[in-house]
């Protein structure tokens, strides 16, 4: 049993680890250094444990992560982010050799240097010890990121005026920034060479336009049109929407209009309703249904009536997404032949009305069945990234999940699937878990600021005690693992939208790449100490975590809010080609 002095040190090395010492919290801790050689070697020992904790999953490590400490750098005792665990071990191997006498001197060495850095860290500042805000930089596994100290992301914001609905044969002008369905437009330009997009406003109004294009997006309520073929359809309550070309105004009061605009010629045409025109050769007019004016040059006589509409726009999408969805299907074919494949799951219903199939060839136990994946729960199939014809799995709510079991030793690892995210609900949200997450067994998951995180279980055996400010106590951790980040792919703006994600985990190659849409977006080493080159699966989740340690919410809660779709594991190290051709193979319309 700890003594007194433990338990007040323990807390009190927690607070400072996580950045919130006080003052005479700190005068508390350099009291205890100086009369105990015991609280030495228990201080030592705790931030020896923290480095190890770095790198420690699961838990809220991520979550409570330890602020940045500028001046920290200096003491080589403090030194908590670097990753090098050599001068805790140089430390500990010989501080019982060092007699008693000296472990006063060693403290005040600790002290002097260490808890320095941490008050410079901290923002404070001797003239009256004022504490100063710092931006909180936490150290993940040796890396940092941003990440506020409850856990969650600051409160996003919707920086734009329209979305991109729907389109059809998109192709973006050299040099234009490019947009997906579904993306938020904000001010300034979007122009296309050829196709067909729906840009939803969000006061109401909708414009169906025709390539080549291009549109400044001013406002909810306005757009600039330099070129294009486009009809508007404006309910009610989008009354007043404007549309500005040359120097005329189209004031929509409530109706359905269609515009042509090329380099020197402008023309209007009210189909269905009531515009007001301002400024230019017709300032003031009013249009009613079948009237058109020539707003600029002589824009001759042409008829709107082949102008695309809603109805066209749905049709020709339905067409290209079924022959999209063929053409994907001869390729599962291909997929499925892969010797290298674990477990391959397009999501294709089985017969069993709560079964999806491991399509993966020559996968089977010693039954001779497939490892069939099982839905649990309130897991639902919804239309997946081809529309109505395909099919997903939605996860939204807490019980959703399909199990499978794995079995096996593998040198490699690639994971492979499709995703929608609705939203990042959980502080983790799981794509696919390891139910134990003993040794050499994956996580794979994304964070709730838009990262993906790669994991796999190097010792079972190393699981810790840490101060969870989540849970407001101390709490266990299942053992050494590093955790490996992605750049942030995703933020509320993408809701809805589809993305191919991929982790590659090549313990030969000592890597880790990780990749959306068939795009590099996270690198790591596998450093010595987190090295394990026999890899298993076993009994594992698809959208949500089994089994789970700890059963508080924050902590337990992982399943994805959205859809999954063609996830596909593999033994082996893809390249960064063959995760491209999946992508490319892949994609549905709008990419």
């Amino acid at each position: 049993m700890k003594s007194d002095f433990q338990n007040e040190l323990d807390e009190l090395v927690s607070r400072l680890i996580d950045g919130q010492l006080t003052r005479e919290q700190s005068q508390r801790i350099e009291s205890l250094l100086l009369e105990s050689p015991d609280a030495v070697v228990r201080y030592l020992e705790l931030l020896d444990n923290h480095e190890a904790l770095c790198a420690i999953y699961p838990g809220e490590i991520y979550a409570d992560a330890v602020a940045s400490q500028p001046g920290a750098e200096s003491a080589e005792v403090l030194n908590l982010h670097n990753g090098d665990r050599g001068h805790f071990d140089s430390v500990n191997r010989s501080r019982l050799a060092i007699p008693k006498v000296l472990w006063a001197s060693a403290a005040a060495i600790l002290l002097a240097v260490g808890l320095t850095g941490y008050f410079l860290g901290s923002g404070f500042i001797s003239n009256g010890m004022q504490q100063t805000a710092q931006t909180t930089t936490p150290s993940i596994a040796g890396d940092t990121a941003e990440v506020p100290q409850d856990g969650r992301e600051n409160e996003q914001t919707l920086a734009g005026h329209a979305t991109l609905r729907r389109s059809f044969d998109l192709k973006w002008a050299d040099g234009m920034r490019s947009y997906r369905d579904g993306d938020v437009l904000p001010d300034g330009d979007i122009e296309f060479s050829n196709g067909v997009a729906e840009v939803e406003f969000f006061c109401g109004a909708t414009l169906i336009v025709e390539g080549p294009a291009k549109l400044n997006i001013e406002s909810d309520w306005s757009v600039y049109v330099s070129q294009g073929r486009l009809r508007a359809s404006v309910p009610p309550v989008a009354r007043g929407f404007l549309v500005r070309t040359s120097d005329s105004e189209i004031v929509d009061l409530g109706t359905e209009f269609a515009l042509d605009v090329s380099a020197n010629n402008s023309r209007v045409q009210v189909i269905d309703g009531e515009v007001e025109l301002r400024g230019g050769p017709h300032d003031g007019e009013h249009l009613l249904t079948g009237e058109s004016r020539v707003l600029q040059g002589d824009a001759g006589a042409d008829s709107f009536e082949d102008l695309s509409t809603q109805e066209d726009l749905n049709d020709r999408r339905v067409d290209a997404s079924s022959r999209r969805m063929s053409q994907w299907l001869s390729h599962t074919q291909k997929i499925a032949q892969d010797s290298r494949l674990i477990a391959y799951f397009p999501m294709i219903r089985g017969s069993a009305e709560r079964l999806i199939y491991n399509f993966a060839s020559g996968k089977a136990d010693v039954g001779g069945k497939r490892f069939d994946g099982v839905l649990i729960g309130p897991v639902e199939q919804s239309p997946g990234r081809f529309g109505p014809e395909s099919a997903g799995l939605d996860f939204d709510r807490p019980g959703s999940r399909v199990r499978t079991q794995l079995d096996g030793e593998f040198d490699a690892f690639t994971f492979s699937c499709w995703a929608k995210i609705d939203s990042l609900d959980q502080i983790y949200n799981a794509l696919f878990m390891a139910d134990g997450y003993e040794n050499g067994e994956p996580h794979w998951q994304i964070r709730n600021d838009g990262r993906l995180m790669f994991s796999v279980m190097v010792d079972d055996t190393k699981g810790a005690r840490q101060y969870s400010k989540l849970e407001q106590r101390y709490v266990d951790t299942a053992g050494l693992a590093r955790v490996y980040m992605s750049e942030p792919f995703w933020d509320m703006s993408k809701s809805g939208q589809w993305f191919h994600l991929a982790a590659v985990y090549d313990p030969e190659a000592r890597d880790v790449k990780q990749f959306v849409n068939g795009e590099l977006v996270g690198e790591d080493t596998i450093k010595e100490v987190h090295y394990i080159d026999r890899l298993r699966i076993g009994a594992s989740e698809i959208g949500n975590w089994g089994q789970p340690f700890r059963k508080t919410p924050a902590f337990a809660i992982r399943n994805l809010n959205g859809t999954i779709d063609e996830l596909a594991v593999y033994s082996a190290a893809l390249s960064e080609k063959e995760i491209q051709e999946l992508f490319e193979q892949g994609r549905p319309l709008g990419y």
